[in-house]
């Protein structure tokens, strides 16, 4: 399998626009995922603990996963698909329960 790599300088404002948006995305929610986790340690409030767990796996960890493992791996893209949507249902199964559990 050969792997391709493309360079900032011959990349497309197409993919430079995703990759920016992507980073963006994962930026803001660990800021906001940190905010909840400050809210947890203050306030004791375990919804709070599973805001912070749920907006980091949807926001951070689809991005991480898709860069460590095109970067390491290089495996087809459906694996990539499948981990990233693994990881942003568990991150709304987690927010999901901050929500509505009994804490």
């Amino acid at each position: 399998m050969t792997q391709s790599v493309v360079r900032i300088n011959e990349a497309t404002l197409f993919e430079l626009l995703t990759v920016a948006s992507l980073f963006l995305v994962a930026l803001f929610g660990t800021l906001i995922a940190y905010q909840a986790y400050r809210g947890y340690r203050r306030n004791d409030a375990q919804s709070m603990l599973y805001l912070a767990i749920g907006l980091l796996l949807l926001t951070l960890c689809p991005f991480v996963l898709n860069v460590a493992v095109t970067t390491l791996i290089d495996p087809e893209r459906i694996v990539i698909a499948l981990l990233e949507n693994v990881s942003r249902l568990f991150g709304l199964v987690a927010i999901t329960y901050s929500l509505y559990g009994h804490h």
